[in-house]
């Protein structure tokens, strides 16, 4: 069954569609949230609230051929909750090494440092061309905007992230 036909048949409450539609879009999903999350048990925590949550609203979706990008912006909002959620109970500052020498992870901590202090829309966007590898015109879907708009948060958000990393743009284009 092609992705499409797996989407309508799910929206109309076939179960075996759904599981389909996740299982082929599990390593996808897990993926996502992982790039958010960056820890195994909370990224799998994640796609599982989202499965839950999908299930239980995709009878509403109205545009069932839009399953996916709606199923990774239910993905995206599980994050950004949990993420919230991690702030509220531990600072980033007490979890962090001391004394760390090793350069790609002192570098690797700068990137996930600075890509935090982004707006969120530029986060997102970041987020899912990097470290997803998906297109402008999947990002566009998946946040549900013109895919210039897209284009242009990507734009800002390198230029904001070069700042917060000061390489002068050696980060993305070296």
């Amino acid at each position: 069954m092609e992705e499409r036909e797996w989407a309508i048949a799910a929206c109309g409450g076939d179960e075996i569609a759904f599981q389909g539609l996740i299982s082929a879009n599990s390593r996808k999903l897990y993926g996502i949230a992982f790039s958010y999350l960056r820890n195994e048990a909370d990224a799998l925590e994640a796609v599982q609230e989202t499965v839950c949550k999908a299930w239980l609203k995709c009878r509403r979706l109205k545009e069932p051929e839009a399953f996916m990008p709606w199923l990774i912006r239910i993905l995206i909002n599980c994050c950004i909750d949990e993420q919230r959620r991690r702030k509220k109970v531990l600072p980033l500052a007490s979890v962090m090494p001391q004394g760390t020498t090793e350069m790609v992870s002192v570098n690797k901590l700068d990137l996930e440092t600075a890509l935090e202090q982004l707006k969120p829309k530029y986060r997102h966007v970041l987020t899912l061309k990097y470290y997803q590898d998906m297109t402008l015109a999947e990002i566009a879907k998946v946040l549900d905007r013109p895919e210039g708009t897209v284009k242009t948060w990507l734009h800002q958000g390198l230029k904001q992230l070069r700042g917060h990393m000061d390489l002068g743009g050696e980060l993305f284009y070296g």
